[in-house]
Parts: structure tokens; C-alpha cells; sequence
């Protein structure tokens, strides 16, 4: 499967978080990104050096500007399960607007054509590093990183883009 680009319309996929009340809800990404513009990024793994260290942590800081240049929701996805990803966004208490999402099976992953085989690092299936920018549905922006590189979709790479 291609990998998802710029023009298409991202496909609708059910992910997992925990809410505010540590309740776990399974959200539509269609139902958070209708009518709005979103940014979805992916990481190989919560915890993960790079990903927790420079990916997230930039979106966090970014957010006000993201959101002051039209942003709605900013996404991170992880092929992790949702109690990973609760503990791994509790590791950000200044965070206020990013939404941590599990993607455990890598369905959603799949479907974006975004997945990762790191079978022989005893990972598994995960997802390749990316960042979309997306308008009602219909991606923008398509920042997709080779092999573990960080170069394209940090969130100044994103602000570009806006």
C-alpha cells in the first residue's frame, strides 16, 4: 500500500486514549478531524528516546503558535497500547493540547501506509515518524521521515507548512 500524500483524504480509523477522568474512550479520527484542521504525528514508540525527547516535546511547545495559526487538535499516534500511552502523556504535565492516541494493533497505522517493520529490534510492527497536516479530511502537508531519521516532521517543520 502507498503510503499516505498530500491530496489524499485520510482514511477514518477507531484509536484509543484515556480522558481526563483516566476513563479510556475510543474516538473516529473522522469525528475529530471533519470540518477542522488537524495535525497527526506519528512516532515509532512511547518512551522512545528521540520520540520522547525531541518529537513531543516540540509539538508541547508549540502548540499555542500551531493553534494560533488555525490548528484545532494536534494528534500523536503511537503503535502502543492506550495504558502506554496514558503513562507516557502523564510524563508531560505542561502538556495542554496534545491528544496522546493508541494505535495497539496498528491498524490505523496500516491503513495510513505509514508502518514499520522493527521485527528484528524485537519491536515489531510500529510507525514510521511522520506528521500530516490535514484540512477537513484532505492532507496538506505529508512530512514522512526515512528509516529513524528526524529532519522532516518536527513541529517547526509543520509551522512551515502553515
Amino acid at each position: 500500500m502507498a503510503p499516505i500524500a498530500v491530496g489524499d483524504v485520510i482514511p477514518d480509523g477507531t484509536l484509543s486514549y484515556f480522558d481526563e477522568q483516566d476513563q479510556m474512550q475510543t474516538v473516529n479520527i473522522h469525528s475529530l478531524a471533519a470540518g477542522k484542521k488537524i495535525i497527526l504525528f506519528g512516532v515509532p514508540g512511547a518512551f522512545t528516546p528521540t520520540c520522547s525527547l525531541k518529537h513531543v516535546p516540540g509539538y508541547i511547545e508549540k502548540a499555542d503558535e500551531l493553534k494560533s495559526k488555525g490548528v484545532d487538535k494536534i494528534l500523536c499516534i503511537s503503535v502502543n497500547d492506550p495504558f502506554v500511552m496514558k503513562a507516557w502523556a502523564k510524563s508531560y504535565p505542561e502538556n495542554k493540547h496534545v491528544l496522546f492516541l493508541a494505535d495497539g494493533s496498528a491498524k490505523y497505522t496500516h491503513d495510513l501506509g505509514l508502518e514499520l517493520d522493527l521485527s528484528e529490534k524485537g519491536l515489531g510492527t510500529r510507525s514510521r515518524r511522520f506528521a500530516l497536516l490535514v484540512d477537513d479530511l484532505k492532507v496538506k502537508a505529508a512530512n514522512v521521515e526515512a528509516g529513524g531519521e528526524f529532519t522532516v516532521s518536527s513541529a517547526d517543520d509543520i509551522l512551515k507548512a502553515l
